[in-house]
């Protein structure tokens, strides 16, 4: 037989109001008798009703996280942080992958719906997004990385990339490389808008214009990056430095360099994204613009433990880095 409030409460011979009280953490129970329920409790294996709480008006702890994928080695890290820092504070996190594909976002977001989620992380879709799918005012949303429009106001945690990836044409200009190519998002994406307007506008500023046929932007993925980076290689212009925009393009075009046998930065120059542990070993070290899990995870867990409060809708930035090793 399921542990319930009025058993534990028939078991100690006292009323279900104090049960309840000390099992939702109400001061107005003694120390003593608080014990007494909770030990009780974890006898009978009692377990909170999320759907009774909801029902009082009290928020659920589901977090839905709305990933196009977990191959991306960042989307992974981020799950595994985010759920380790959520169970911290007793939040449960359901995870659904999207593949970028704005039904399966809608579908997620409806069965994340029917659990009542307190909240949802999502990296919102390449395509038309949510349209006129009505969020509920009680289900706080947080677009991570891209930005979409939605029919309620989100918060938005964004990459602060733009300084990084000007700082990397800098370096890049400063070693003498011309031809500097770019391998990114296209424009349907505001992480990909946001990443070729830093690098177009690093190259103004050192006087330099964009070179088209050194640049190449799709949906992100290994294979665009790879498939891409190939095509500049073999392009009558090949590029004296590369830089790209973002984690799985990047990991497609090393490969594509490491695969023609390519010696940084001999041949050419190289600047990836995201830093995964084997970047400091790989050709002598890739330059490339280093990010923080943990700080994005930390971020997003203080703005849904924040959500309770009454204020407006925000946007915060995690910072990344430079980091120049031999490839550039």
């Amino acid at each position: 037989m399921r542990a319930t409030i009025k058993s534990i409460a028939r078991d100690l011979n006292i009323s279900h109001m104090t049960v309840s009280r000390a099992l939702n953490g109400s001061p107005n129970v003694s120390e003593e008798t608080r014990k007494l329920i909770v030990a009780r409790a974890r006898e009978l294996g009692y377990v909170k009703s999320s759907a009774a709480n909801t029902m009082r008006g009290d928020r659920t702890a589901i977090v839905g996280l709305l990933l196009p994928n977990i191959i991306n080695e960042f989307y992974a890290q981020f799950a595994n942080t985010l759920a380790l820092l959520c169970a911290e504070h007793g939040l449960d996190v359901v995870i659904h992958l999207t593949s970028d594909d704005s039904e399966k976002e809608h579908q997620a977001l409806l069965r994340l719906q029917g659990l009542q989620a307190a909240a949802v992380i999502m990296v919102p879709t390449s395509q038309a997004g949510l349209g006129d799918f009505p969020i509920p005012q009680s289900m706080m949303i947080i677009d991570l990385i891209r930005t979409s429009e939605h029919p309620q106001p989100s918060d938005q945690l964004l990459l602060d990339d733009g300084p990084s990836i000007e700082a990397a044409v800098d370096h890049l200009v400063a070693t003498g490389r011309n031809n500097i190519g770019f391998i990114g998002a296209d424009a349907s994406l505001s992480s990909g808008r946001g990443r070729f307007a830093a690098f177009r506008s690093a190259l103004q500023r050192n006087g330099m214009d964009v070179d088209r046929r050194l640049v190449r932007t799709g949906q992100p993925s290994f294979n665009m990056g790879h498939d891409n980076a190939v095509s500049l290689l073999d392009g009558a212009v090949p590029p004296g430095a590369l830089v790209c925009g973002g984690f799985e393009i990047s990991n497609g075009a090393l490969e594509a360099c490491l695969e023609r046998g390519m010696q940084f930065p001999e041949g050419m120059a190289f600047v990836g994204y995201g830093d995964p542990p084997a970047y400091k070993w790989i050709a002598g070290g890739i330059t490339t613009i280093s990010l923080s899990t943990d700080d994005i995870a930390q971020r997003a867990v203080a703005m849904i433990l924040d959500s309770a409060d009454e204020r407006p809708h925000s946007t915060g930035r995690s910072p990344t880095a430079l980091i120049v090793r031999k490839s550039a």
